[in-house]
């Protein structure tokens, strides 16, 4: 017997089924939108002020030494985090970025361009690529994901640097449970912790949880995603904070500004309208997005029309509208990461139905596939999909078969200012 059909928030276009964990109340409103609403009612400067509170204890006395860690890519929301913690704080940061390795040209670009921009010391780790393939082989038989040692890096190497530099105070930008599905209230103030990564950033399975009787990683292989143990962070002080709890956080606004003051680089993707998220991965609105519709009956482009919808600039119709648009858009760069990771791409199609959730997919004949998931449950009048002005400005022909191109992935590129 299939499950009933979730129930569906009436202002914004998540479900009940959100991985994140959501609530839908008495009214129909979800618990995402319920927070949103405190965007329009907290004191921002009294928040702002209560920041320089928690962060003055960490200033260096010198000025010179490092104050805190801020992780950063090529891409999110990186420039404005370093914005609002070099040029609003005043602090003197130490940038960390975990190297993903599917590097689009303009990640490598955006990365070396907020190095020059923000005159900051850039700290960067980039796991033996070979492991990271074994690794990302195991991820996606395993959970369907091959993104898992990207956000398993990326939310560890700034823990690792914190302990191995002595550097206690790590700022990060938005907390996506806060923002997407409204687990926290701002009032909560709530920090990184272990907890969370393990229960939602890594899907509840930490590196060892990767070694099993069918695969030849071992204990040694998952080091590089090892979160440091308690001893090790309390030695030092380690405490991430997030910044979304003491700023106005949207950004579609923030990441304009940041085109225009800081040379940010921005690109169109076929999955969403948004072009500001994730143009430094050839994956991320790519396969990773596919995937995640695969399991989840919803894609990336439902985060992006949710949360302009909370800030009033898509109604729900035209967000749906959108969202029918984009998220079926098959991915393109399929071939480039069968390459790269040593796969057939029919077997690539073969692990990957064998994630598809049959909540959301009915196989109607062999191969042939009948979506059901989140948008297929809206009601709403149709529309026509608007354009709600979001900027692409990275226009550069490239050689295809240069050292920027091509059809490989950059491990590490050279970084050009314009």
């Amino acid at each position: 017997m299939s499950a009933p059909p979730p129930a569906i928030c009436r202002r914004c276009l998540y479900a009940e089924t959100h991985p994140l964990g959501l609530v839908i109340d008495a009214d129909g409103i979800c618990s995402g939108c319920r927070v949103h609403e405190e965007k329009d009612r907290l004191d921002w400067e009294e928040r702002w002020r209560r920041l320089e509170e928690l962060v003055a204890p960490y200033r260096s006395r010198t000025g010179e030494a490092h104050d805190c860690i801020v992780p950063v890519t090529g891409a999110g929301d990186s420039y404005f985090v370093m914005h609002l913690v070099k040029e609003r704080l005043g602090l003197n940061p130490l940038a960390v970025s975990y190297n993903r390795q599917t590097n689009t040209p303009l990640g490598i670009r955006n990365l070396a361009n907020l190095r020059i921009r923000f005159d900051v010391d850039l700290l960067q780790k980039t796991v033996n690529p070979q492991l990271v393939r074994r690794v990302t082989r195991t991820t996606l038989r395993l959970m369907g994901s091959i993104h898992w040692h990207i956000l398993a890096g990326q939310s560890v190497w700034p823990v690792q640097v914190a302990v191995s530099h002595r550097i206690p105070l790590i700022l990060w930008g938005a907390h996506q449970g806060l923002e997407q599905v409204g687990q926290f209230s701002h009032h909560h103030e709530v920090e990184m912790t272990r907890r969370y990564r393990h229960d939602h950033d890594l899907m509840g399975r930490e590196g060892p949880d990767l070694l099993t009787l069918f695969d030849t990683l071992t204990d040694e292989d998952v080091e590089p995603w090892r979160y440091p143990d308690d001893a090790a962070l309390h030695a030092v002080g380690v405490r991430g904070l997030y910044l979304g709890n003491f700023v106005r956080w949207d950004p579609k606004a923030q990441h304009e500004a940041m085109i225009r003051s800081h040379g940010y680089r921005t690109s169109r993707f076929s999955r969403t309208f948004d072009s500001y998220d994730h143009v430094d991965c050839f994956n991320h609105m790519d396969l990773h997005d596919h995937l995640k519709l695969l399991k989840h009956g919803y894609a990336r482009v439902t985060d992006h029309a949710s949360r302009e919808i909370r800030h009033g600039r898509l109604t729900r119709a035209q967000g749906l509208a959108l969202v029918r648009a984009h998220e079926q858009q098959p991915p393109a760069h399929v071939e480039r990461f069968c390459e790269w990771i040593g796969m057939e791409p029919h077997a690539l199609r073969f692990v990957m139905d064998r994630h598809r959730n049959p909540r959301w997919w009915e196989e109607v004949a062999p191969g042939r596939w009948r979506f059901r998931g989140w948008s297929t449950l809206v009601d709403e009048p149709e529309v026509t999909a608007p354009d709600i002005g979001f900027i692409t400005n990275d226009r550069r022909e490239r050689d295809p078969d240069g050292p920027e191109g091509g059809d490989r992935y950059i491990l590490v590129g050279r970084g050009w200012p314009d």
